[in-house]
């Protein structure tokens, strides 16, 4: 790509600036740690994984088979690559419509009321929930599934890339791309999956949707702004980045980079603390242009707006009529996701990665108990717990630091008046606890078989040699890592853990890389892992954001042993097309003039 088109594409954190604190790093404690033969060995688990059990907890290891398919090799053609023996399908594509009397998707006479009933743009989290409700179906069931950003360049044929070219309608369209498909989905008898066009449970829900704030925030001055002075209800949810499913039967979508859609200058805000608070979270360098028609996008205009996005978001699939919630007890910040957990007693605890260089890994921890069958109790649950914020030691030990407000300095000294105010300026109130800086913490996944929590570190090229530590073992990191993390006592709950490298990415062959797969050289290398998920035994699934940029092929999909005789082997179980033209989920095409049927 030419840079103009590289600049349009690049919106992922590497754009960003860091974490401005001297919190200790990762890879500092790391080092202290490890010898150099144990750091050979363990340094394949720095993909950050923490020790999470099963929503009934964690069931005995059982041995894994390396075997089931035959890798597939990089690859930079642009299809989908998938091992011998495998074939794949389009299921869903942008613009496929979610309703009867819906037109398919005519990139020259696109709208946004014609999107807001159409398949979103740029999808990234996939959450299943069986039909009927409280079934086990594996045949019916519902997908939600993100759409983090737009990309007007692929999107308005024609457009010259200039924002004053940008008219109202392209940004009303990228607005209604944005958020959340609800799509029923069916398999029929020989395994092919069809989408249900007219299904009543199909729903959009987009950058303009009403939805409910919720938790200690809600109400609170700085939520307020004039179109909502109440401070309870917002319009839309914005790059929407990974998610969970909840033991209740809803699913859980972050909101992430919220910086790109702000625009005008953070110094032209009045109050001196609101701009010190927009400057944790990176405004004023925003992308998107839509400050230019709405108001609510001009931090000059608007300036609370930003405090109403970067909250988790519950939404429940199966009622149509429902009203999503942002549960703001869960803390603001670029959320890659929350991963639901049941502790020992039945409290849900959450797992959340804030995906920026040298931020940090969290967990909240709910007051109440989950009741099984009693949903509407189970749906309050997220209204009220215990935020937290990790510190890793250089033994291998860490604590969970609680954001509570008035607790340490989490105070009025400090700009705290309430615990509103600490969730909402969540990155301060862990710089002030003193957390551990981590090389862009995304994807936090429990292992469904022993309980253990691994959590992905992306990668951090801007970490510097005096800046490494323990858990971000090397300076530009590229290449990223996942982290193994098992609580204390197998308590999700706990305030301690204990914690490993399970896997430093990059090319184990090459030592210039310094990866390890615990301590294995017959894998596929992977670079850049993003988001995590567990098969019944324990294996690992693993998604990538960026190997074509650190070594050489397509993104893919890779598995990995976690246990047993192959612990740490991964293999290339599929390959991307490349990133450039993120249309589908599974392939990626942009269309023609007229576009192509649907492979259904």
């Amino acid at each position: 790509m030419d840079a103009s088109s590289k600049e349009r594409w690049n919106l992922e954190e590497d754009a960003y600036p860091c974490n401005p604190t001297d919190n200790p790093t990762f890879a500092s404690m790391l080092a202290a740690r490890l010898s150099r033969r144990s750091f050979l060995k363990e340094a394949t688990a720095s993909l950050v994984m923490f020790g999470v059990g099963s929503r009934h907890g964690p069931r005995n290891a059982s041995a894994q088979s390396s075997g089931g398919f035959v890798p597939v090799v990089g690859s930079t053609e642009d299809k989908l690559i998938v091992p011998p023996g495998y074939v794949h399908t389009v299921l869903l594509r942008w613009g496929d419509p979610l309703a009867a009397g819906v037109p398919d998707l005519d990139p020259m006479a696109q709208t946004a009321t014609r999107q807001a009933q159409q398949f979103g743009y740029n999808c990234d989290f996939i959450g299943y929930l069986p039909l009927p409700q409280d079934s086990h179906s594996s045949t019916r069931g519902l997908l939600g599934v993100n759409h983090e950003a737009t990309v007007t360049a692929l999107m308005a044929p024609g457009w010259d890339g200039k924002p004053e070219s940008t008219t109202l309608e392209m940004v009303d369209i990228d607005i209604a791309a944005h958020g959340f498909s609800i799509v029923e989905v069916v398999r029929d008898s020989r395994g092919g999956w069809t989408y249900v066009r007219d299904s009543a449970f199909n729903r959009r829900i987009t950058g303009a949707t009403p939805m409910t704030i919720r938790g200690p925030a809600a109400g609170h001055p700085l939520m307020r702004t004039s179109a909502d002075p109440s401070g309870l209800t917002v319009l839309g949810t914005l790059n929407n980045c990974a998610g969970g499913v909840t033991p209740w039967g809803t699913v859980l979508t972050g909101e992430e980079n919220i910086w790109l859609y702000f625009t005008g200058k953070v110094d032209d805000v009045a109050d001196e603390a609101l701009r010190r608070l927009h400057m944790r979270y990176r405004l004023g360098t925003g992308r998107y242009v839509w400050g230019r028609y709405h108001d609510r996008f001009d931090l000059r205009q608007e300036p609370h707006e930003p405090n109403r996005f970067g909250w988790v978001v519950e939404i429940d699939l199966y009622d149509p009529t429902s009203v999503p919630i942002k549960h703001t007890a869960m803390g603001r910040m670029a959320h890659e996701g929350a991963t639901i957990i049941l502790s020992k007693d039945g409290r849900p605890v959450a797992y959340m990665g804030d995906d920026a260089r040298f931020e940090y890994l969290y967990k909240f921890v709910a007051a109440g108990q989950y009741v099984p069958g009693n949903r509407q109790a189970n749906m309050q649950l997220l209204d009220s717990g215990v935020l937290y914020v990790a510190r890793f030691r250089d033994d291998g030990t860490g604590e969970w630091l609680p954001l509570t407000y008035g607790q340490g300095p989490l105070t009025e000294t400090n700009g705290f008046r309430s615990q509103a105010e600490v969730v909402i300026n969540t990155r301060r109130a862990a710089d002030l606890l003193g957390a551990t800086k981590m090389d862009r913490p995304e994807d936090v996944e429990p292992s469904p078989v022993t309980g253990k929590v691994y959590c992905v570190m992306t990668g951090n090229d801007q970490r510097t040699a005096p800046q490494v530590d323990k858990a971000n073992p090397r300076a530009n990191n590229k290449f990223g890592h996942i982290i193994e993390l098992s609580e204390d006592g197998g308590e999700h709950t706990a305030t301690t853990f204990r914690w490993e490298i399970f896997l430093l990415a990059g090319d184990p062959q090459n030592p210039e890389h310094a990866a390890s797969y615990q301590g294995r050289t017959d894998v596929s290398p992977l670079a850049t892992p993003d988001n995590l998920a567990f098969d019944d035994t324990g294996r690992m699934w693993v998604a990538t954001d960026g190997v074509d940029e650190t070594l050489g092929p397509n993104d893919g999909v890779w598995v990995v042993d976690t246990e047993g005789p192959a612990r740490g082997r991964a293999r290339w179980a599929a390959r991307s097309a490349v990133r450039p033209s993120r249309r589908t989920i599974g392939r990626s095409s942009w269309p023609s003039s007229t576009p192509a049927s649907p492979t259904r």
